[in-house]
């Protein structure tokens, strides 16, 4: 498994992972950090990476995060369970690096998130707010 920057050209397998708009999916990739987990080696054309300039037809989830108020905040993760957890030491990485603490809001409907959460040592900090009517849990880590 691979983790790199994400492309715009990335947004349409971010939009089938998160069940989301494409464009959508593409404005988060201008306007947020974003990394994306792949394999490369999934193809059977030695050059197919080279010929999509980065993107990959073989994406296995991404994390977006952004970083206000002395918080890294990760706004959106998702993808096979061994992806979520490589993608959210990116965010973590970042916020030891720079002396922050990170949240994460996890949803009821994902439950591979609060396991990666939980592995990678987050902890429980409540209840989160609801979106789209799925409850989420908020979780915490400290530098």
């Amino acid at each position: 498994m691979r983790v790199r920057d994400a492309v715009e050209a990335d947004a349409e397998a971010m939009a089938a992972i998160a069940d989301a708009p494409e464009d959508v999916m593409r404005h988060l990739v201008h306007d947020r950090t974003v990394r994306i987990a792949d394999d490369p080696d999934a193809g059977s054309d030695p050059n197919a990476d080279a010929e999509r300039n980065g993107s990959s037809e073989n994406v296995l989830g991404f994390v977006s995060f952004d970083a206000r108020d002395d918080v890294v905040y990760v706004t959106q993760l998702d993808g096979t369970p061994e992806a979520v957890e490589t993608l959210l030491a990116e965010p973590v990485r970042f916020a030891k690096r720079e002396g922050m603490t990170v949240e994460l809001l996890a949803p009821d409907s994902h439950p591979h998130v609060e396991a990666a959460a939980e592995t990678v040592g987050f902890a429980k900090a409540g209840n989160g707010p609801r979106f789209d009517g799925t409850p989420t849990i908020r979780y915490r880590l400290e530098p």
